[in-house]
């Protein structure tokens, strides 16, 4: 008997992965087509590979084995044998070592050499060819951790989503330039979980920290050539790891660190995952795992040419989730991420192509279904961004009950309108409402609507305010990237400026963007820095800048940036202490012939309700938006007893005579936030019928102080 056939025994199909139990570990992997898989283990730091198993049983299309007194810390890959035939969708070749798709670690980065493609480069058959090198040295391996972690706060944070508030940021970008952050940590979860960084994250009022993607990626070969680097880290090519590139001493123990901490300063935290595609691109891409593993299983392929991808998602490949054992790791994946690692939430990149089958989008498709059964999966936020590239592809408020949704209407009304369009206003209204139009179906809430004016993709705020064109000359592709409509406004001068009076009238849009954004129905999402003006130099499209064009710049910020801060605090005080403007149930518009109450009503500047002809005046570009507080809140037919609200939008340039409207039970009305004087010593008090001077392009938020009622709100704020 061998020394290898005496260490290890047949092991189990479950659970799929490298699961160490304190006397071995259990490895089981899927492969349909494989004809043979060894197992290859390496020393500490992946350089060097010390012995080859075969794996020994397969079970269910699963290869398994269990190797004895193996630890966790040991480093391991798979070589898979079968056949090479492109135009029948398989790519194996067994000189490719493969990253386990279940590994909880990765050790190393991929270097780019002609080693790591399953084909010769230059071979006149392109990928028809088959390359004979051996590709170890130059590909990251799969380590074997041990999951136990002592929680301090191991409960979930849960905010009710009717309370969310997320804040979107990058792992690297908002810690590598902080200067209370020690300098080995910045740019790292540690660096993250500073409690200085946590503490300002608590200050502003937002409930729910959304990184952008921290699961293994690789950088392109492409950018890495320029110079540049994909620093979004939209190219997965490990579903349960996280990056080495975000860890300060290599331990996965630090993001469970950074989950605690966030938790005990009652924060979420939700993860931007990328499950549509994977970092092997197309035929001509790198064979790392799922290619070389099982090509025909893990992708997506052409039906009627299987050498080639399907492309829904832009990037060259495609997830295939309608194999049940990809579609088992992916929710493997997800639950992995709540039960071990503490996760609050997912927001999914490209999610109608999770919502894909082969003949389109199907709402009933088997991951949406999945996520709903799922007792797990679903006590937790799922986010859609619901586009791809791919036919029907669009699918905004086309997810089904239980998601919400990145709304992109949102965005694109609010900057129009802002921007002085013609003919916006009717929509902004829609979508201040909370989008009824999309969401207000099958019991699914305004919640569902994620409004955000700004997000990684795309201009910041004070750059939406700023410059009328992208500049994205510091990508390298000679400023063709990066979306061209993007309904800014510079306000009178392209770029920075010494101008006092373009740089007010930039300051008052970024506070009547914020107002419309945290007074809206449905769940606001704040891009990190905008809260201060952070700028990008008008690069719309900033995925491959790892620098200062990305990075936040926490000494730079200035008077201007402190007293947005500030507004935004306030800003969301109000909004946490309203609840009218958080309603569970749609604003209609509706007469309720029993509470004798309409929920919202919309006014023209002489106090009276807009006429559809009002409505239809492309140049109206001031109206109110009044909230009736004893508007039925909740299934129960009952009046509520919330504050009653008055919302002035003036995206005229001038000044607009505003009448306040006279409401039943009304004593005066108090002025909260006036965009033109973010700050006042004292709230004025106006009475009904009185006329307000609204100031060209601004946002005013009035609450009815009738008999008393209102008193108990101004004592909570």
């Amino acid at each position: 008997m061998s020394k290898t056939s005496s260490r290890i025994s047949e092991g189990s199909p479950f659970a799929r992965g490298a699961s160490w139990d304190g006397k071995g570990v259990n490895f089981a992997l899927y492969s349909a087509n494989a004809t043979k898989v060894e197992l290859c283990l390496f020393d500490a730091d992946g350089k060097t590979e010390i012995e080859r198993i075969e794996m020994p049983e397969y079970t269910d299309e699963i290869w398994h084995v269990y190797v004895h007194d193996l630890k966790p810390g040991a480093v391991y890959g798979y070589r898979v044998h079968g056949p090479y035939e492109p135009d029948a969708g398989h790519r194996f070749n067994p000189n490719k070592l493969l990253l386990d798709p279940y590994a909880k670690a990765h050790v190393g980065q991929l270097q780019w050499a002609p080693e790591v493609f399953g084909y010769t480069l230059g071979h006149a058959d392109a990928d028809l060819s088959f390359d004979e090198r051996d590709s170890a040295p130059f590909v990251p391996k799969s380590r074997i951790v041990d999951t136990a972690f002592a929680w301090h706060h191991p409960s979930k944070v849960r905010v009710p989503w009717d309370r969310t508030v997320f804040y979107e940021t990058h792992v690297r970008g908002y810690t590598k330039r902080h200067p209370a952050v020690p300098e080995a940590e910045r740019g790292t979860f540690a660096g993250l979980s500073h409690p200085e960084v946590i503490a300002y994250i608590q200050s502003l009022g937002v409930t729910s920290v959304e990184l952008l993607p921290i699961h293994s990626f690789v950088n392109d070969s492409l950018l890495l050539d320029k110079g540049l680097t994909n620093y979004w880290g939209y190219n997965t090519i490990g579903f349960f790891a996280a990056d080495p590139r975000f860890l300060a001493g290599g331990s996965i123990d630090e993001f469970k660190g950074m989950v605690d901490r966030f938790h005990d300063a009652n924060l979420e935290v939700i993860l931007d995952v990328v499950y549509n595609h994977t970092a092997e691109g197309n035929e001509l891409g790198p064979t790392l795992s799922f290619k070389g593993l099982d090509n025909a299983s893990y992708y997506r392929l052409m039906p009627d040419q299987p050498r080639y991808y399907i492309n829904d998602t832009g990037t060259g490949n495609t997830v295939n989730l309608s194999n049940p054992r990809v579609l088992q790791m992916v929710t493997d994946s997800l639950r992995y991420w709540v039960t071990e690692m503490n996760v609050d939430g997912f927001r999914f990149d490209l999610a109608t192509i999770l919502g894909r089958e082969p003949y389109g989008f199907d709402e009933g498709g088997g991951f949406l279904d999945s996520c709903l059964q799922d007792p797990i999966l679903n006590s937790v936020k799922l986010i859609a961004e619901p586009w791809d590239c791919g036919p029907g592809g669009y699918q905004v408020g086309g997810f089904p009950p239980g998601w919400a949704e990145w709304n992109d209407r949102y965005r694109d009304t609010a900057r129009a309108y802002w921007k002085g369009e013609e003919g916006t206003a009717p929509e902004l209204a829609t979508r201040l409402t909370g989008s009824g139009d999309k969401f207000n179906k099958r019991g699914r809430r305004p919640w569902s609507s994620v409004n955000f004016l700004t997000a990684h993709d795309g201009f910041t705020l004070n750059d939406l305010v700023s410059y009328n064109d992208k500049h994205n000359d510091a990508n390298g592709e000679d400023n063709r990237d990066g979306h061209s409509d993007n309904r800014s406004w510079n306000c009178g001068v392209e770029g920075p400026t010494d101008d006092e009076s373009i740089r007010a009238l930039r300051e008052r849009q970024k506070r009547n963007l914020l107002a419309t954004l945290l007074f809206s129905q449905g769940t606001p999402m704040i891009l990190a820095g905008d809260e201060f003006g952070r700028t990008q130099q008008g690069n719309n499209n900033a995925y491959c800048q790892d620098n200062e064009i990305s990075w936040v710049d926490w000494e730079g910020i200035d008077d201007d940036g402190r007293a947005l801060t500030d507004f935004v605090r306030n800003l969301l005080t109000l909004r946490r202490t309203l609840p009218v403007l958080r309603r569970s149930r749609f604003l209609t518009g509706a007469w309720n012939e029993a509470l004798q109450v309409q929920d919202v009503k919309w006014l023209a500047p002489d106090g009276a309700e807009l006429s559809p002809e009002q409505w239809q005046d492309p140049t109206m570009r001031c109206f109110g938006m009044l909230i009736d507080g004893r508007a039925q809140a909740t299934g129960i037919r009952r009046p509520a007893s919330d504050a009653t609200l008055l919302l002035v939008f003036n995206a005229h340039h001038d000044v607009v005579n505003f009448e306040l409207p006279t409401v039943p039970g009304s004593e005066s009305w108090t002025c909260m936030v006036d965009t033109n004087m973010p700050v006042r010593e004292e709230l004025p008090e106006f009475g009904s019928g009185d006329v307000y001077q609204v100031t060209g392009r601004s946002v005013l938020l009035f609450a009815l102080h009738a008999r008393g009622a209102t008193q108990r709100i101004f004592e909570r704020l």
